[in-house]
């Protein structure tokens, strides 16, 4: 199981622990025209989010769209985050990796180019290409496979829609979290019943406790009071690269004790998050450019909103928008 300070695990002494808190999984930025990285945007963008009370951020997840990126590329939106932060004196926020691959072998190498690079904890998906294939005992064995192999500590992350429905229940994610070498799961399901078993179970960091040093994330900024009171250890939310101050807020509101302002804080954010997942990742930069002037576009496939789509956009924010602005 989790050690008692997560990360420290063997000689991996010196690894910047994980905290209860607000994370963020950043996007990764292009110039408009040609579509190559845009590296000194992604470092402004980094020390943005730390600025506003994130504790740590993640690379080349799904709204870093790490599958329209090359494997050299990849490494450099990691190590650019790293840097931004450091260059910044943001030494204490961890980067986090997403480093899944379809095999142990390839996910083994992607962590170890993602410490490389800068980070200190890599996020797994499981494997879905061959959906078929991937019963319980396949879905163990690759995750603690990796977990025996990769420089980094592991973070499970459990998203049935992005991974052709592989939805990992509570008592398997329990299980091969007994490996020391995997410290938390993210529950992008959303589902809190399941964060609350693995939380207990395993003794999860609260804002309140260290317990074992497990982290219990919330995958979602919508549900983040509830993520809270389910015993979790912070969230992982997409919707923090445009409204990161609104999450931190309700987020210490509920570790200060006041629960009926969190509540009042959450109805809001639910309702601005709830715009941000339905635009997805081409809307959430275009918020981003709306409200601090960067942001851009994806790489295609994915759309381009037009401007009355941005116009419409910016009137669905405007409520949450003012409150980000407030903080």
């Amino acid at each position: 199981m989790a050690s008692q300070i997560n990360g420290v695990k063997g000689a991996h002494t010196t690894r910047t622990p994980l905290r209860p808190g607000i994370y963020c999984p950043t996007m990764t930025f292009f110039d408009p025209e040609t579509e190559d990285l845009d590296l000194s945007t992604i470092r402004k963008h980094a020390v943005r989010l730390a600025k506003a009370g994130l504790v740590g951020l993640i690379t080349m997840g799904s709204n870093g769209e790490a599958v329209h990126l090359s494997q050299d590329e990849r490494i450099l939106v990691t190590r650019a985050t790293r840097e931004g932060l450091d260059e910044a004196g943001f030494h204490n926020v961890p980067v986090i990796c997403g480093a899944t691959e379809q095999s142990v072998r390839g996910t083994i190498e992607l962590c170890r180019q993602g410490k490389e690079a800068g980070a200190e904890y890599a996020l797994l998906v499981p494997p879905s290409y061959y959906r078929a294939a991937m019963d319980e005992s396949r879905l163990e064995d690759y995750f603690l496979g990796v977990a025996d192999g990769s420089p980094l500590p592991i973070v499970l992350y459990n998203y049935p829609g992005a991974v052709a429905g592989i939805d990992m229940n509570s008592d398997f994610i329990i299980r091969i979290s007994q490996h020391p070498n995997i410290v938390g799961t993210k529950f992008t399901c959303g589902n809190t019943g399941k964060l609350t078993r693995v939380a207990t179970e395993l003794d999860a960091v609260t804002p309140k406790k260290q317990g074992s040093g497990y982290m219990a994330f919330g995958g979602m900024a919508d549900f983040t009071v509830q993520t809270a009171c389910s015993g979790g250890s912070g969230i992982i939310a997409g919707g923090a690269n445009a409204i990161p101050k609104t999450i931190v807020r309700v987020w210490d509101l509920w570790a200060e004790g006041k629960l009926e302002e969190a509540m009042e804080l959450q109805k809001m954010l639910s309702k601005g998050d709830w715009v941000l997942t339905k635009v997805a990742v081409p809307g959430t930069k275009q918020a981003i450019q709306l409200g601090f002037g960067y942001g851009g576009y994806p790489r295609r496939p994915l759309k381009r909103m037009n401007e009355k789509e941005i116009q419409v956009l910016k009137e669905k924010l405007a409520e949450i928008m003012q409150v980000e602005n407030s903080l």
